[in-house]
Parts: structure tokens; C-alpha cells; sequence
């Protein structure tokens, strides 16, 4: 385990902790998710991803292996929010947070990715 790979968890994993609460109840989410045209299951589910991604990566500082599917859970969920911005038509500047997120995510993992082997 390396302190880059540390520090990037515990970043990611605060993150994503608060990405993912505010998914429940927070109004700017509800109409964001309306705007991106998705059903509120959907805000609900992506907020429960990000939970589970935030456990992971914590959880990961001790566990390689869980950090390394925390890493991919928040790629994967990043991909998902960068293809979103692209089918609304959004700035690319409104993409850079979750090209940013993406790229940590992939760090994580590729850190931690022998592991998983």
C-alpha cells in the first residue's frame, strides 16, 4: 500500500460520502437528476453506488482488494456521470469534477490492481 494510494482513498472516500447523502434529500440533486431526465430511483441507487464506493475505499487503507473494487465502482460511476454531461450537451467544464474523480478512481485501482489477481 502506498501513501499516494492512501491519501487518494481517504479524499475519494469523504467525497463520495457526501456525494452520496446529499443524493437523498438534497432539492439541487432532485432537480439535477429531473434535468438529466432519470427517474428518482435512479438518484437513489447512484447515491447508494457512491455510498458503497466511499465503504469500499476506506475500507480499502486496509483491505488492497477493497480498495482496488472501490477504485473501479467509482470509475465506472464516474464514466456514467461524464456520459451524462455529454448527452445533455453540458460544457465540458461542468465535466472536469467528474474527469477528475474518473482519474483518481483509476489511480486507486490500478495501485491496488494486483490484488485483485
Amino acid at each position: 500500500m502506498t501513501v499516494l494510494s492512501i491519501i487518494l482513498q481517504v479524499l475519494l472516500g469523504i467525497g463520495f460520502l457526501m456525494f452520496g447523502l446529499i443524493k437523498f434529500g438534497s432539492k439541487q440533486m432532485v432537480e439535477g437528476f429531473k434535468h438529466y431526465g432519470y427517474p428518482g430511483w435512479f438518484r437513489v441507487f447512484t447515491g447508494l453506488v457512491e455510498l458503497i464506493s466511499a465503504a469500499l475505499v476506506i475500507a480499502g487503507i486496509w483491505n488492497e482488494t477493497l480498495a482496488a473494487w472501490g477504485g473501479l465502482l467509482i470509475a465506472v460511476t464516474m464514466i456514467g456521470a461524464i456520459f451524462t454531461h455529454i448527452k445533455i450537451k453540458d460544457s465540458v467544464k461542468n465535466m472536469m469534477m467528474p474527469i477528475i474523480l474518473l482519474i483518481l478512481g483509476l489511480i486507486v485501482l490500478l495501485i491496488n490492481f494486483g490484488s485483485l489477481l
